[in-house]
């Protein structure tokens, strides 16, 4: 049997545009970009090259070509590798060539998106790289970046990562403070389930395993078991696997890079941490001219 095709994530060209678009406004603000206008002649040309400076995975050449093709057309914008390759220190990304004045003025929107987003794709597959040997998923959350979610989740895809919900109205999460309010972790599961279509799925955020069977009687589609040690996960999967086998287990807090190979040994089917898209570090790429 054939493996199964696995295609690589691309973002609509009308989203990229239209926020690298508000990202050059703000950048060129009420004057343009007057450093450039002053000292660079209207006729020079320039040739340049984006180049990683550190080992990563790269996310975000569709908006970093959007912002030099924003300011004009005519930039010739050439990429050497696709998002979700890795790289090297040196290794050159993209080569671009055009008016020297636009080149530098669609420069730094350019690497903010490119430089943020490839963060989040090598963080991304480090923590991917750590649980390899296991089944689990690493997935992000909904700790984002107000107006970055979409290209946010597109570079954790990139890095081999998996999404969780993009935002509260494609699937019910049923957390601490719902249960509390509701009264009883089966009782707000049959709430969410007479609510929403049949195509939506609910999850139960649980942290006890008197929690968890409760839950699993109720037959939710997913139960994330939160702040679990290893050894707790462990009996909460076999848990699982005895009273509703069809239920999906995901692993929650604590996740760090050297915990989370710990985490996936449990047996759980994916695990979502906010790191990868709240606290990632850059990736360091710089845009070098091309002298002589």
């Amino acid at each position: 049997m054939s493996e199964q095709q696995t295609y690589k994530p691309e973002l609509p060209r009308v989203m990229v545009d239209d926020a690298v678009r508000a990202a050059l406004q703000e950048d060129l603000g009420r004057a343009g970009d007057i450093t450039t206008l002053a000292t660079i002649p209207p006729d020079a040309m320039a040739d340049v090259v984006i180049a990683s400076r550190q080992p990563g995975v790269i996310a975000g050449l569709p908006l970093a070509r959007a912002a030099f093709r924003a300011i004009n057309p005519q930039i010739r914008f050439e990429t050497l590798i696709d998002d979700g390759d890795p790289v090297t220190p040196g290794a050159v990304v993209a080569q671009i060539s055009g008016r020297a004045r636009d080149v530098l003025s669609a420069e730094r929107v350019a690497l903010n998106y490119l430089g943020h987003l490839s963060g989040i794709a090598t963080a991304t597959a480090q923590f991917a790289a750590q649980i390899a040997h296991t089944k689990a998923r690493v997935c992000c959350t909904r700790k984002t970046t107000p107006g970055l979610r979409a290209f946010e989740k597109y570079a954790v895809r990139c890095g081999g990562g998996s999404n969780h919900r993009f935002g509260l109205d494609d699937a019910v999460l049923i957390k601490d403070n719902h249960i509390a309010v509701v009264g009883s972790v089966a009782a707000t599961i049959e709430a969410a389930r007479a609510y929403v279509g049949h195509l939506v799925k609910i999850e139960v955020e649980v942290d006890t395993l008197e929690q968890l069977e409760e839950a699993l009687s109720a037959k939710p589609d997913v139960v994330l078991l939160d702040n679990m040690n290893a050894a707790m996960l462990k009996k909460a999967v076999a848990m699982v696997l005895k009273m509703s086998p069809v239920t999906k287990t995901e692993a929650s807090g604590g996740v760090k890079l050297d915990t989370i190979a710990r985490i996936a040994e449990a047996g759980v089917d994916y695990i979502s941490t906010g790191w990868i898209t709240h606290s990632s570090p850059v990736l360091d790429l710089g845009l070098d001219a091309q002298i002589g």
